[in-house]
């Protein structure tokens, strides 16, 4: 690698660098302790200073210098790990530098050019170089280092590095920890002890600071049940923040399958750099505290003061500029913040250049006055231009409604009515229970004056989405929203009215599209429509149901990857409510996407995460719980509930909806104070539980009795019970609660919940993933014969296989097709060079030259769905037949190897000439379920699952009639299995001879298939001739030469005819030897041929072409037996006697005399696996091969090993 040329003190150098090669400009040296005598306490020494100083020295153990003859000054030009690599440098500067530099007349002339020339070669590796970092420089040697230690696959991108110590018990290793797309690695050397450590990021299931008396600061990693402690990090929160940002972005691309958008910082992984991180958290935080749409991202920052008219002072702060708006947060973060969409600006204006200050003028006759603004010409022409490509005069309109009350308002939902008549344009509470204005009872004058001190709060702080919210806003909250404000409110807190003015008709239009469409989503839709409020009047109608189910549907239609998930039917009526149904979609994708990430899937993450913080919550301000219930687990399935509905399935409505006030103001935040205030204000009575009953009892009793005593609603609305007896006297109000949960836990900070989901979510989907792989063990464990250890060890190996093809592609099939529906059988599955990859590490035998071939017929037969993907249970099925089974069991499953669908029609007449298929008539065998793979598919690993799945209904009788065949499914006889025909049948010998490669009685073991497949061919040529007799004595004509008769045997094996003809005879072309030829199928192969060439060409040559032949000639007894002796037709052997072996041999040296008659029928030859299996039982030595047992820990041990190695092999 070419090095940014710099000053080398050689004389220092020469102690630990040897001159390998010089000439007058140029040297090239060689690190000591490296290469030919780098043993000894130098070579230690100098491994450990490379390990530990970061230093040009260290970058690898070559390098060359440039240096000129009158000069005693050395420039360091280029570095390599490996000798070839340098020997490349030094070639190219011969060839291309040498001969220039003697045209110069001066030694400074010489090195200008020279290193001109070097920083020439980086900046046009730079153009192509994946690396854009701070410093390239150090950067280039670190990332040559991380390639030389870890040998990991080219594509492996690394992001950073730091030096650190790794504690290995009580001893600190000093070295580098480096940090990369889909790993965590470090390496240290000292004196000779080399660490190196690589850890997968979706392995880590805890990754949390911690400190201790030995250890002030140090981040511990917890992955695989081990622990890794890393200290002594000069910026420990940066290195912090960054492993929890590539942990979470390996979890959400590989166990969450989340795809990224084509323009997304994080697509593609190959990408990945440390300020594209950065870059996305500071966005992503940026988006959620504003509450803004996914789409936007921060662009610019600037420091300012800002006028509080309310306040009439400036507050300091910073203004956040994103595509579409100007928001403005003060210094604290709560005092005062405020968003500005560009659409509402109308013009900037710099009335003070000594102030730096402009002021922002928006519609609604307000201005905003900024001042002290660095660089504030520049945020002015910013805001200009912003203003000048603002969204169409729709979006506006929008806007402007929503901004302004009154007529304005009702104007926007004309326009709606106008674009879509499906859609309800009014909150479902206003239709079913209208507020009387005449109504003067003291409920309605307590909300009249909750009405009047928010007017008088749009007054001061305005209204709509440039509303300045402070502290003030939050009180307001706490005491209760009315009724009539609350869905304008939830509208504006939750971001969810900027989603709408962005999208104006998105939601008519997913109406439309969705509208008769059938899912399974749909399909629990429609289950749950009536049980989702049921008592309220709203949803006991159509007008209510058929708002909810179109809300719902067009979710469902909108974010296929969720779709539907229970709860949220609960949600969206509470949001139909106080919402008109247009804004309660947005509401709805605000909470699913934004306010409440990962809540509503299929493992409902999410909602576990926030319970693992509310643990943690609860250890840190409820210690007497803590120390009463040493287990929270409880209190997580009780509080599960709270989370996913916002307690609304456990307070009445009337509380409830107070609640959902308090969430879209300060999101998740408030949940957990609510849980925590619920927790303290019944400690007493949990405190005295005795059991999870008594305490689950206590808590439902709590909620029940919280009211509302200020809500307007009429009674038959309420869902608490109205009375004046002795319990209402116990009632609590919920403003009372939340007022309580404010005071007691209002310092938890929001930042501070997000540091915990970040931590925690590691984790939970740990958690998670080891629940799918016992569950997953459990149930394959039945079917196959390898222990629990054994089971969990092949479990990890095939999921890291799995990763392994997600790695390094953001297109990978695997991630592409995920379906999160699907069983957690096959929740991971490999496609074929996968399979293949595996297979080669775990299999029993000696890899060779069929290894790959076998692989993908392997990879065919247990494919049982032929889906193009194989799941953990065929997998481990196929392994323990090679494993622990028999020796039938291991050679039926080689013998269909060598049938459909494992062996297509390509493949055999890829290895053999004759083209074979299955005979006419005759059933496919049954390796298939649901469909039949084409021969011909593409073997690429893409799902092409059936029954359909996605947006389309599902085929529900497929899989009933699929786990009906499943259970109905009997164990496969030997007596089932189709003949196996000559192609095939040639094919199996040479799989023989690829297996037998590398073992030790490996010439043994070929003269035994040598001997069974003579054996084979003259048994079928038996069988032959007496069909042959048996037909010549009932057909009237006779054949011109007929073969001498042949004395009847006794085997069944040796007489069952030949299948139907599978092909056409004129495929066959082979003609027949020479009678004085010798015997080609008993003889063995000799130790120096190629048996598995000498087998093909025995085999083969029994294939006859049949116009040589009299019609009726047999092609097997004119090559096989026109070399044999009277003696050899008139004696065959028996697989089962006791002389198998001393006739075999008299065979093969037995000279041929005469050539026999063709038989009369032009059919190829094929064998039975009973025939098979009898032959080879009588080879002792090919018995013990199958039959020798297998070390599973040895195997499992290799495969962990080389597991990354092999696949940065193939990468290479």
């Amino acid at each position: 690698m070419w090095l940014k040329p710099e000053e080398v003190l050689l004389k220092n150098a020469l102690k630990l660098w040897a001159t390998v090669k010089s000439n007058d400009y140029f040297i090239l040296q060689r690190r000591r302790g490296y290469g030919e005598g780098s043993g000894g306490l130098a070579g230690l020494l100098v491994g450990t200073l490379d390990a530990v100083l970061d230093s040009t020295a260290k970058v690898a153990p070559f390098r060359i210098l440039h240096q000129t003859p009158d000069s005693q000054v050395y420039w360091n030009i280029a570095c390599g790990a490996s000798e070839e690599e340098i020997a490349q440098h030094w070639e190219w500067l011969q060839q291309n530098i040498m001969r220039t530099l003697s045209v110069f007349d001066s030694s400074d002339d010489i090195t200008s050019f020279v290193q001109g020339k070097i920083r020439g070669l980086i900046a046009e590796e730079g153009k192509v170089s994946l690396v854009q970092e701070d410093d390239p420089e150090k950067f280039r040697e670190a990332l040559l280092r991380f390639e030389s230690w870890f040998s990991l696959p080219d594509k492996e991108k690394l992001v950073t590095y730091y030096s650190c110590s790794y504690w290995r018990g009580r001893v600190p290793c000093q070295g580098w920890l480096y940090l990369s797309t889909n790993f965590l690695c470090f390496y240290s050397y000292l004196l000779g002890n080399e660490v190196k450590l690589v850890i997968s990021w979706v392995e880590i299931s805890r990754l949390e600071k911690t400190s201790s008396v030995l250890l002030t600061e140090s981040i511990r990693v917890c992955a695989g049940g081990e622990e890794h402690c890393f200290s002594m990090f000069l910026h420990l929160q940066q290195t912090f923040l960054l492993m929890e940002q590539l942990a979470d972005y390996a979890v959400r691309r590989l166990i969450d399958k989340e795809m990224f958008p084509s323009d997304h910082i994080l697509t593609d992984p190959l990408q990945i750099t440390k300020r594209g991180l950065e870059t996305h958290a500071r966005n992503e935080a940026f988006r959620a505290f504003f509450r803004l749409p996914r789409e936007e991202n921060l662009l610019e920052v600037y420091e300012s003061f800002l006028w509080l008219p309310f306040s009439y002072f400036n507050t300091l702060g910073k203004i956040c500029v994103s595509e579409n708006y100007l928001c403005f947060a003060s210094q604290d973060g709560s005092q005062c913040h405020l968003i500005i969409p560009v659409r509402e600006i109308l013009s900037v204006e710099k009335p003070d250049r000594l102030s730096r200050a402009l002021t922002v003028c928006m519609r609604g006759k307000r201005a905003l006055r900024f001042s002290e603004v660095r660089d504030f010409e520049r945020l002015a022409a910013t805001i200009r231009k912003k203003c000048g490509n603002t969204a169409s005069p729709q979006h506006s309109a929008s806007c402007q409604a929503l901004l302004e009350c009154g007529e304005d308002e009702e104007g926007l939902m004309v326009g709606q009515r106008s674009s879509s008549k499906t859609v309800s344009t009014e909150a479902l509470m206003n239709v079913f229970h209208p507020q009387d204005a005449e109504n003067l009872d003291p409920k309605m004058l307590k909300e009249k004056m909750k009405e009047q001190s928010w007017q008088i709060h749009f007054a001061e702080y305005g209204r709509g989405t440039s509303m300045f919210c402070t502290r003030r806003t939050r009180d307001l909250i706490v005491r209760g929203v009315p009724e009539s404000l609350r869905g304008e409110l939830w509208m504006l807190f939750s971001g969810a009215v900027n989603d709408m003015a962005t999208h104006p008709a998105h939601y008519s239009e997913l109406v439309e599209a969705s509208l008769g469409a059938s899912s399974l989503a749909t399909d629990e839709i429609e289950r749950d429509l009536h049980r989702s409020l049921p008592d309220h009047p709203a949803f006991q109608s159509d007008t209510g149901i058929s708002a909810l189910r179109r809300v719902l549907t067009a979710y469902a239609y909108r974010n296929p990857k969720i779709g539907y998930c229970q709860a949220m039917n609960i949600l969206a009526s509470v949001l139909l409510l106080y919402a008109k149904e247009e804004e309660a979609f947005w509401l709805l994708v605000a909470v699913c996407e934004r306010m409440l990430p990962d809540y509503f899937n299929r493992r409902i993450i999410g909602a576990l995460v926030d319970q693992a913080v509310f643990e943690d919550l609860i250890r840190e301000h409820l210690t007497q719980l803590t120390e009463h219930m040493t287990d929270l687990t409880f209190l997580s399935s009780v509080s599960l509930s709270w989370f996913l509905t916002l307690f609304i399935s456990v307070l009445p409505i009337e509380s409830a909806v107070n609640v959902v006030d308090c969430f879209f103001f300060d999101g998740i935040k408030a949940i957990l104070q609510l849980g925590l205030a619920t927790l303290d204000y019944n400690m007493d009575a949990l405190l005295c539980c005795s059991d999870d009953t008594e305490a689950v009892t206590i808590l439902n009793r709590f909620f029940d009795s919280v009211t509302n005593k200020d809500s307007p609603l009429p009674a038959t609305v309420q869902q608490a019970p109205v009375g004046t007896n002795d319990r209402a006297a116990q009632r609590v109000d919920i403003s009372d609660l939340i007022k309580e949960a404010y005071e007691k836990y209002g310092d938890i900070k929001s930042e501070e919940v997000e540091s915990m989901r970040r931590r925690n979510k590691l984790y939970v989907i740990q958690t998670l993933e080891d629940t799918t792989r016992q569950n997953v063990v459990r149930v394959v464990a039945q079917e196959v014969r390898f222990s629990g250890p054994h089971m969990d060890e092949l479990y990890v190996l095939f999921k890291r296989q799995h990763f392994l093809s997600c790695y390094w592609t953001a297109g990978s099939a695997a991630l592409q097709h995920h379906d999160p529906s699907l069983p957690y059988l096959e929740q991971y599955q490999l496609g074929l060079a996968q399979f293949s990859s595996l297979l080669l590490l775990l299999q029993p035998w000696s890899p060779g030259a069929y290894t790959h071939t076998l692989a993908r017929w392997t990879f065919r037969l247990i494919d049982d769905n032929h889906d193009g993907l194989v799941n953990f249970r065929e997998f481990c099925r196929a392994l323990d037949i090679l494993y622990s089974g028999s020796f039938t069991e291991k050679l039926k499953f080689l013998f269909k190897l060598h049938l459909p669908p494992a062996l297509t029609d390509s493949a055999v007449s890829k290895a053999c000439q004759p083209s074979q298929s299955l005979p006419l008539g005759e059933e496919p065998p049954a390796f298939t379920r649901l469909t039949v793979c084409s021969p011909d598919g593409p073997d690429d690993g893409v799902i092409r699952r059936s029954p359909e799945k996605g947006r389309g209904k599902v085929d529900l009788q497929a899989y009933l009639k699929q786990w009906q065949d499943e259970i109905q499914k009997k164990e496969e006889s030997i007596k089932d299995l189709p003949r196996i025909e000559q192609a095939q049948f040639i094919l199996l010998s040479k799989t023989l001879y690829g297996l037998f490669h590398g073992d030790p009685e490996e010439e043994a073991l070929f003269r035994a298939v040598a001997r069974v497949t003579s054996l084979l061919l003259r048994m079928e040529e038996v069988g032959r001739r007496l069909q042959e007799d048996s037909q010549a004595s009932t057909s009237p004509q006779s054949p011109s030469k007929t073969s001498p008769s042949l004395p009847q045997t006794s085997s069944p094996t040796k007489t069952s005819p030949s299948p139907p003809q599978t092909c056409s005879p004129s495929k066959t072309s082979v003609s027949p030897p020479k009678a004085s030829s010798p015997t080609k199928t008993s003889a063995s192969p000799p130790p120096t041929s190629n048996p598995a060439e000498a087998i093909a060409e025995q085999l083969e040559a029994v294939s006859v072409d049949p116009e040589a032949l009299s019609p009726g000639q047999d092609p097997v007894s004119a090559s096989e037996e026109a070399p044999s002796s009277p003696k050899a037709s008139s004696d065959p052997p028996s697989p089962s006697s006791s002389g198998t072996l001393e006739t075999e041999t008299e065979l093969a040296n037995t000279p041929s005399e005469h050539t026999a008659p063709p038989s009369p029928q032009g059919m190829e030859w094929s064998f039975s696996f009973e025939q098979i299996l009898a032959s080879l039982l009588n080879e002792p030595v090919l018995v013990k091969f199958f039959e020798k047992p297998v070390d599973i820990q040895k195997q499992l041990d290799r495969a962990k090993r080389d597991q990354l190695k092999l696949k940065a092999q193939i990468t290479k």
